[in-house]
């Protein structure tokens, strides 16, 4: 089967050429891809970092809002300590402790909706039963009236004022007197450590000097008070400053930030956006000029291809032109050898025939005197007339006296006929299997039992080697064969004629068929001289003849390798030297042909 030069090579070059393009594109894709995924997270990054500036600068902004009202609420408290709290809150902080907080604190906390303990109904009444007590002290209200009058147009919002049991023991708003604050962080850190604590807190509603304010920021300060001239703690003043604006500015200094970064952000986003573009349209570019030059570059190869599939077809035309010419010289020089052979095995009955006919003809003539009795007794029988009887009577005696005692007998003449019947039966069966032999070769590939073949062969091969080599067929049942006859008949009877050859007095050559491991299996054994062994190894080679010069063209065993390999087999050989050679032909069955 010829092999499709210009199909595969379209099939498997534009397979490859497709993979390419497909790898090349996922190449371009993810270059793109990557360059977008960069450009993102750099934008994010970039945005991420402006956040974070922005949100530090408003956290820094806060913070040290935070620590400059600490800062004042500190120098605040302790201006208005040293203006109240010796003369004023000291006996009135001294009053309250001797009010008992010790059995609310011992009433049991509830657990609240959240999970977490709160106080109970119970514990609660009891803190504003001390508040009560301490809101009825004389004190109070001239405490109070100096202290909303100290503070009234300032920032600060409420006072509080905590003894070192927590205990609220004035408010600026008064409910919240008798409250117990010994568990707040705050108070705890001015309380215990000495230390000014303040955080920055958002109420919606919030009691002021001055009233009710809503939607305000504030700065809780809690700050320790210490004794006069020591470092003795004696209570702790929690004071709330009003930071809304100020907070505000710093918001909308964020805010004006914040768009700046967005600003810068939309920038950078726009410029990496041409960029993308730009490298999109270059990743396109640089695939459409690599898939164009794939393109000239399969067509180019094409191109080369076809040409070279011209070439080989034009060279395996020579080639088989030449292997015909060979194959047909070889059949000549074959046909030579027959037809010398046939004609030879002709000539024997076409001679004895033609003689035994013409000594026919001879003894037809000496029977000439009886065919002219017979007539004569006709006439007698026919003409009852006496005297015309007795006259004719008279003739056949002297006809019948006249005939010789050596005339030709009958049955030497019938012998003769036989014996050129049989030489003719002879010439029919040689004319026959020459005929079935030639009809052949009109034929192509056909389905054929290779044992009818193997006769017709071995019969005219018969002609054709000397009587001293005796041909001896072995035939197993065979399967059909999908062959070419003509061309296995030429390999068989060269095998033979070249057995023959090689048997130098009397031998045999043997032909046998069998079916091995289901391949048809044929052997071509004589018992000749054998093949030395470094000329085994060229026996197949062109050219290559032991014969002298004029008797051999060399082509025989190369063609009868080509015919035997094309039909799908092997042929094989064994010989030993004295002994006689063994070529065996292995051909494929018509089902594993097919």
């Amino acid at each position: 089967m010829r092999f499709k030069l210009v199909r595969y090579f379209t099939l498997a070059s534009l397979g490859m050429f497709v993979l390419m393009a497909l790898a090349l594109t996922w190449i371009e894709r993810r270059q793109t891809d990557f360059f977008k995924v960069s450009q993102t997270e750099q934008g994010a990054f970039f945005k991420t970092v402006q956040e974070s500036f922005t949100r530090q600068q408003e956290e820094a902004a806060r913070r040290d809002l935070l620590l400059i009202h600490e800062s004042g609420n500190v120098n605040l408290t302790r201006l208005f300590a040293n203006a109240l709290w010796q003369r004023d809150f000291a006996p009135f902080v001294l009053k309250a402790q001797a009010i008992d907080a010790d059995r609310c604190r011992a009433m049991p906390d509830v657990q609240g909706k959240d999970g977490k303990s709160v106080q109970s109904e119970d514990k609660k009444a009891c803190f504003a039963d001390i508040g009560q007590k301490l809101r009825e002290f004389k004190e109070f209200k001239e405490l109070d009236a100096k202290v909303f009058d100290a503070m009234k147009k300032s920032s600060v919002f409420k006072i509080k004022v905590f003894d070192m049991r927590g205990i609220t023991i004035y408010s600026s708003e008064p409910k919240q007197m008798g409250e117990d604050k010994s568990t707040n962080a705050g108070w705890k850190g001015a309380a215990l450590t000495g230390k000014p604590t303040s955080e920055l807190t958002h109420r919606d509603t919030f009691s002021a000097f001055e009233g009710v304010v809503e939607n305000r920021d504030l700065i809780g300060s809690y700050q320790p008070v210490l004794a006069p001239g020591t470092d003795q703690i004696v209570g702790v003043f929690e004071v709330y400053s009003d930071v809304t604006p100020f907070l505000s500015q710093i918001k909308k200094s964020a805010e004006t930030t914040r768009k700046a970064a967005s600003g810068n952000q939309a920038k950078m986003e726009s410029v990496a956006a041409r960029n993308l573009e730009q490298v999109e349209a270059s990743s396109n570019q640089g695939l459409v000029i690599v898939l164009v030059m794939l393109t000239i570059l399969f067509a180019s190869l094409y191109a080369i291809v076809r040409r070279a599939d011209h070439i080989i077809d034009r060279q395996e035309q020579e080639r088989e032109q030449s292997q015909q010419q060979l194959a047909q010289a070889e059949k000549m020089a074959s046909l030579g050898q027959m037809v010398a052979g046939v004609a030879h095995q002709l000539n024997t009955p076409i001679a004895f025939s033609h003689s035994n006919v013409g000594m026919a003809l001879e003894a037809i003539k000496d029977l000439e005197p009886h065919l002219k009795i017979a007539r004569l007794f006709a006439k007698l029988v026919n003409n009852a007339d006496g005297d015309k009887l007795t006259l004719n009577i008279a003739r056949a005696r002297q006809q019948i006296a006249s005939i010789s005692d050596d005339s030709t007998d009958v049955t030497m003449l019938s012998e003769m006929l036989g014996d050129t019947l049989n030489g003719l039966e002879q010439m029919r069966e040689l004319v026959e299997n020459l005929r079935d032999f030639t009809r052949l070769d009109r034929a192509k590939v056909t389905s054929f039992d290779l044992n009818k073949g193997l006769r017709n062969v071995a019969y005219i091969a018969k002609s054709v080697i000397p009587t001293r080599v005796q041909v001896v067929e072995n035939y197993s049942p065979l399967p059909a064969i999908d062959c070419n006859p003509s061309q296995l008949n030429q390999v068989f009877l060269n095998l033979i004629n070249n057995a023959a050859q090689s048997i130098p007095d009397e031998g045999t050559v043997t032909v046998s068929s069998s079916v091995d491991n289901q391949r048809i299996r044929i052997d071509i054994t004589d018992t000749g001289s054998g093949i030395a062994a470094d000329v085994l190894p060229h026996i197949f080679d062109n050219f290559y003849t032991t014969k002298p010069a004029g008797e051999g063209t060399g082509l025989g065993l190369p063609i009868a390798k080509t015919i035997v390999t094309e039909h799908g087999g092997e042929i094989k050989v064994e010989s030993s030297v004295g002994k006689g050679t063994t070529f065996t032909v292995y051909l494929p069955t018509l089902a594993m042909a097919a």
